[in-house]
């Protein structure tokens, strides 16, 4: 049991740096504002999802457990938030959307 639960937190901490990763990746190769914002707000929401998931299944039954839970729910509710509410910003602002194709 020990070692499927150590398993299991090893995996989900790998597959919270990856999204991480991608992410990162994003922010540098995505052409403007709005959608690095998505690819940043989705990739860190699920890769610092992940990451804290793996921690809290190596903590075990603590009070460390209950804080990377309370910790995870409040990102999980204001990450997206932020993303949100910087796109309305920047939209409201002078930025504009990046269009592949402006005729259309």
């Amino acid at each position: 049991m020990n070692l499927a639960l150590n398993l299991a937190s090893d995996a989900l901490l790998v597959i919270g740096a990856l999204f991480t990763l991608v992410g990162g990746i994003g922010l540098l190769r995505l052409p403007d504002v709005f959608t690095r914002l998505h690819g940043a707000g989705i990739t860190d929401t699920l890769g610092a999802g992940a990451i804290l998931l793996g921690l809290a299944l190596a903590a075990g039954w603590s009070l460390l457990l209950g804080k990377l839970l309370l910790l995870l729910a409040i990102l999980a509710l204001l990450n997206p938030s932020a993303s949100h509410a910087l796109a309305r910003a920047a939209r409201h602002g002078i930025r504009r959307p990046w269009l592949d194709n402006p005729k259309i």
